[in-house]
């Protein structure tokens, strides 16, 4: 492994590398997330079998420092360019888990010349609203209300900062015990305790989060997505349900959906082993963009 710094136009963007081969970008999520959380395990895995994975801490994450701009949904997809442009790579597979599937829709959306395929681990971007159901709406204005007073984002700093209070909160991302280790844990809540800890995502969570639903929802321009994608997603996922992965797999042109059974959001730390078969399948399949 090897982390490395690259000039942005706006600021330095901090990035781990693994591995000589085929270039495989892939985007951590939110919370206090980091390309060492997310992609610490199958970046080098991915390596072992022929790629050359490269992944970014995102502005205000992991090594990365704020950036001069606010975290909207738009710009974060626009850094995602003008990363892959920084570091030369070119005729590459992207892929993202939460924060990161949204930024890998709207990456591919917006430049898809050097793309070869898309893969969205428990994809942001997918939904109107934040939960489904008859009560969506009335969840969706109560996270809306509690985000602008900043209740929800001093909640989240304290429980973020708690191993007493983070403990219990893990199994909704990671259901598999062994998974859960004491050492990941401690890497969550020192991340936590950074100085710009949450900064970056509180900032996303007011861009995306309105009264009556998302601003977000990329499911208008699934039809006519223009590269091959595959869709990973935890059969017990409880932040994005499965069904809004299956939804998103029927309307793409070129998708295939794997439900890893039993796994929740942080599916690729759930289930690292079924998530990199599904992975290096996938990744076999695509030909060198144009």
């Amino acid at each position: 492994m090897q982390r490395s710094t690259v000039r942005l136009p706006w600021g330095n963007v901090s990035y781990l590398e693994w591995g000589e081969g085929a270039p495989v970008v892939l985007l951590h999520g939110a919370g206090v997330d980091s390309a060492s959380l997310s992609w610490g395990d199958l970046g080098p895995r991915l390596a072992a079998a022929g790629y050359r994975v490269l992944a970014p801490d995102h502005p205000g994450y992991g090594h990365t420092p704020p950036a001069p701009w606010p975290s909207t949904q738009d710009r974060l997809v626009a850094y995602v360019g003008e990363f892959v442009d920084a570091v030369g790579v070119t005729s590459y597979a992207i892929g993202g888990l939460s924060l990161g599937g949204g930024m890998t829709i709207g990456h591919v959306l917006e430049r898809p010349q050097n793309v070869t395929g898309a893969m969205l681990l428990a994809s942001y971007g997918l939904m109107g609203r934040l939960s489904d159901g008859p009560l969506s709406g009335m969840r969706q204005a109560a996270t809306w209300l509690t985000l602008r007073s900043g209740l929800l984002g001093a909640v989240t700093r304290w429980s973020g900062r708690s191993r007493t209070l983070m403990a219990p909160l893990m199994p909704a991302l990671i259901r598999d015990p062994a998974a859960r280790t004491p050492e990941l844990l401690d890497e969550i809540l020192a991340a936590a305790r950074a100085e710009h800890a949450f900064e970056a995502y509180g900032q996303w969570q007011r861009d995306q989060v309105g009264f009556a639903g998302l601003r977000t929802d990329y499911r208008d321009r699934l039809p006519s997505f223009p590269r091959p994608a595959l869709l990973i997603h935890g059969g017990r996922d409880t932040s994005v349900p499965v069904s809004a992965a299956r939804a998103a797999a029927d309307l793409m042109p070129d998708a295939r959906l794997e439900v890893i059974a039993g796994a929740a959001h942080w599916v690729q730390r759930d289930q690292p082993d079924v998530v990199l078969a599904a992975m290096l399948g996938f990744l076999e399949t695509l030909s060198p963009a144009a």
